[in-house]
């Protein structure tokens, strides 16, 4: 353990220590304005790598930290880190691991439940079951790997609930009267049109190059997602291996396409498009308001494809390949989209009997 002064006049902390792996790692944290200061961090950090829970949630997130980043997906540890340091740290932060009592973690959940933001609106209930599952997770952490006698949040009712609010989708009409109205931009006009018919998610649709298509066989080919995370281009694999696929696209669209693209006059492995999410949100609102057709979010292309799948009469196991997703989430989550099947099956079992 050491602690030194910069160029700066800051002081700089850092650690070796074994994760619960075993593996000796080494940890860095910068920015202390006093010699204290650090070597106080120094010293809660260590109580937590040792292994001991006695240290303060904030010491033990560091731990948690070095152990889980490594494993995770860059964009999956920013949303993580962001949750973790904007409604958690705040309120378990000072307190000692060992000391928190579910007590403590029902008073969290009350201040998270009670919040409204200016246009007096709460937290959705996904994002607060989303919270609380991240909560919970530390804790299991901390029980797993150093020693915590138990989790106290298992002892608790859990706030929020995993299925979302009504899902959102555009009819084909409607999205035809949308794509009309956003026509005179180009580049909004293409990113909508592979959106809807392709099923893509946004990121995946971001990370597309002129390579990513193959023009003889009508093919988009998934490889990619893109995130902007903490002002740089992040490019990785898409959100599940089962992610990577092939995308057969309408006739039509691959008409459409190909000699746009072919005029933005960029290499192969250029980004196509090259806009933000927000300017993607601000593109999708001026299309509903000039086209009167109800506002969903992006990602609801993605169920308004779907549904057009499944009118259309395709499986579930064939949308899902198409998607990227596994069959039985496609049964799960749109099942009320699906036809009556047990109404199907009973009705020929009913006829079958009368024809004896």
């Amino acid at each position: 353990m050491s602690v030194r002064i910069e160029a700066n006049g800051t002081w700089t902390a850092q650690v070796w220590y074994r994760d619960y792996s075993g593996a000796r790692r080494h940890k860095t944290k910068r920015g202390f304005a006093s010699e204290d200061d650090a070597a106080a961090w120094e010293a809660e950090f260590a109580s937590g790598a040792d292994g001991a829970v006695g240290s303060t949630f904030a010491a033990f997130y560091e731990v948690y930290a070095a152990d889980m980043r490594p494993r995770l997906r860059e964009h999956t540890w920013h949303t993580k880190k962001y949750m973790i340091e904007g409604k958690i740290l705040p309120y378990f932060g000072n307190m000692r691991v060992d000391e928190i009592e579910p007590l403590d973690v029902v008073r969290w959940q009350n201040k998270l439940m009670s919040y409204r933001n200016a246009k007096g609106e709460p937290y959705s209930q996904t994002y607060l079951r989303t919270i609380n599952n991240q909560l919970s997770a530390i804790f299991n952490h901390a029980v797993r790997y150093y020693g915590l006698a138990s989790n106290p949040c298992a002892r608790t009712t859990r706030m929020g609930s995993s299925k979302g609010g009504e899902m959102l989708f555009w009819t084909r009409d409607e999205y035809l009267r949308f794509s009309d109205a956003v026509a005179d931009k180009p580049e909004s006009y293409y990113s909508f049109e592979v959106l809807y018919w392709c099923g893509l998610r946004v990121g995946e649709l971001l990370a597309l190059t002129p390579a990513d298509f193959d023009w003889t066989r009508a093919e988009v080919k998934v490889t990619r997602s893109y995130q902007r995370l903490s002002g740089r281009d992040v490019v990785t694999p898409p959100k599940t291996p089962k992610s990577v696929r092939d995308v057969v696209m309408p006739e039509f669209l691959a008409e459409e396409l190909r000699p746009w693209i072919d005029s933005l006059g960029i290499g192969p492995d250029s980004r196509i498009f090259t806009f933000t999410k927000a300017k993607l949100h601000h593109e999708l609102d001026r299309g509903c308001a000039k086209s009167h057709v109800k506002r969903i979010r992006i990602h609801d292309l993605r169920h308004s494809h779907v549904s057009l799948l499944i009118e259309m009469g395709f499986s579930a196991v064939a949308i899902a390949e198409r998607l990227g997703h596994e069959s039985a989430d496609i049964t799960f989550r749109y099942a009320h989209l699906f036809p009556d099947k047990q109404g199907e099956m009973a009705r020929a079992l009913n006829a079958s009997k009368e024809g004896f």
